[in-house]
């Protein structure tokens, strides 16, 4: 059986995507340098109801890249992959 996490109301579920140790053009970048949290999304929630009970869908959808808080968001580990939960 298949574990799978779904994001609740308006959380969205991302994977943190690895910065390349190496350019395009095969330069070797040190770790000192600013890395960037930029992760890609993997799961959406349905979106929150107004007062009137209109749903109010999230912005992102599955696949896009979004950039991270540098301490936002839950990590969640699941079937050896790290995740991040963002409300």
């Amino acid at each position: 059986m298949a574990k799978r996490l779904i994001p609740s109301l308006n959380r969205v579920l991302v994977e943190k995507l690895v910065q390349p140790k190496k350019s395009a053009g095969g330069i070797l970048l040190p770790e000192t340098t600013k890395q960037l949290n930029s992760a890609k999304v993997v799961a959406v929630g349905p979106g929150e109801r107004d007062r009137d009970g209109k749903l109010i869908p999230v912005s992102f959808k599955e696949g896009d890249a979004v950039l991270l808080p540098e301490y936002g968001g839950t990590e969640v580990k699941l079937a050896e992959k790290e995740y991040v939960k963002l409300i």
